[in-house]
């Protein structure tokens, strides 16, 4: 069974950098009305960064939301006018200096349905060349390289919380498992 929230009113609240916030009055399917807060975003990429010796690519950074510094694979906001293939090869520089011969585009999927429109395109990246990382102006970023199966351990015992992360790590798992 299909169930579907009516929009009966939309109110934008906040306009932001990267969100915005709006209310929306749905009728529900019981004909009852309620209240939903979705924050809009204009979409991101996440990039796995393989290297030829079975090792992922992640930033460290600290994260305001959560107080405490994550590894993440790098990611980015798609800018207006950009496809996700351009965010990811230019998000993969920016942040970690890598460029790759081979961009694969696997999926996307929805960052927190909840309460988000947030959609993320995954990619993953091989045949790297290194190079200099330059970041945002306000983006402190570490670049650290880590085998793949340390990585999977690292998950098991609660080290890696980011779900993108979490999602690229068990892909490269998948990925490398394959080529064997």
């Amino acid at each position: 069974m299909n169930y579907e929230e009516k929009t009966m009113k939309s109110e934008k609240v906040y306009k932001g950098k990267i969100v915005n916030l709006r209310i929306d009055t749905v009728e529900l399917p019981d004909k009852k009305y309620s209240k939903r807060e979705i924050v809009e975003h204009p979409g991101s990429v996440g990039i796995i960064p393989i290297t030829d010796d079975n090792c992922m690519v992640l930033v460290k950074q600290f994260r305001k939301p959560v107080e405490k510094n994550l590894l993440e694979i790098p990611a980015g906001k798609i800018e207006i006018n950009e496809e996700p293939r351009q965010t990811a090869l230019r998000e993969l520089e920016e942040e970690t200096g890598y460029i790759s011969n081979n961009l694969e585009y696997l999926f996307e999927f929805y960052t927190s349905p909840g309460f988000s429109n947030e959609k993320m395109y995954l990619f993953i990246a091989t045949e790297l060349l290194e190079g200099e990382a330059d970041p945002e102006n306000d983006e402190y970023i570490e670049n650290v390289k880590i085998k793949i199966e340390d990585l999977v351990d690292m998950v098991d015992k609660g080290e890696i919380n980011d779900s993108k992360t979490i999602i690229g790590i068990f892909y490269a798992e998948r990925y490398i498992n394959q080529k064997k």
